[in-house]
């Protein structure tokens, strides 16, 4: 199954075709946390993106045979685990400004750079459509239901 997205070293387009994709689901999800001047904006969402992408490519190509699926589930258990702890960072920088007691703040920021994270191996693995529909659902997630928060409809 994993010779279907196999990527030879000299294959340039595809290649260039995955992490084009990378950045532009990063940027879909991006662009609407940098129009609400959220602290991970549009550069950080592309660049988490395409850094997921990379990181699949790598096993790719790395191997002149078939790369394993222990490497490939390897990358993405690396690529979730270490998103986790900048997603960590993040709620923790917005905690403690101007509070002595603990507050949430930046879950959102963190589950979206997080999801980027995903729809980059999505890209990397060449399942653009997986990656596609994923992007457009984060974005209509990140937009409806902040309205469904602030006016929640009455029964």
């Amino acid at each position: 199954m994993l010779n279907t997205y196999y990527l030879a070293p000299d294959d340039l387009l595809n290649i260039i075709f995955r992490l084009s994709l990378a950045l532009l689901f990063g940027a879909i999800i991006g662009i609407e946390r940098q129009f609400k001047k959220k602290p991970a904006g549009l550069r950080t969402h592309m660049l988490v993106s395409l850094g997921a992408a990379m990181f699949i490519i790598i096993p790719l190509q790395f191997t002149l045979l078939e790369p394993s699926a222990d490497a490939i589930s390897r990358v993405i258990q690396g690529v979730a685990t270490g998103i986790g702890f900048m997603g960590a960072g993040e709620i923790v920088r917005e905690s403690s400004q101007d509070s002595r007691r603990p507050e949430i703040h930046g879950l959102t920021s963190a589950a979206s750079v997080w999801v980027c994270a995903a729809l980059g191996i999505a890209a990397g693995v060449g399942l653009w459509q997986l990656g596609l529909i994923a992007a457009i659902l984060t974005f209509l997630v990140l937009n409806i239901f902040k309205k469904l928060e602030k006016h929640p409809p009455t029964l």
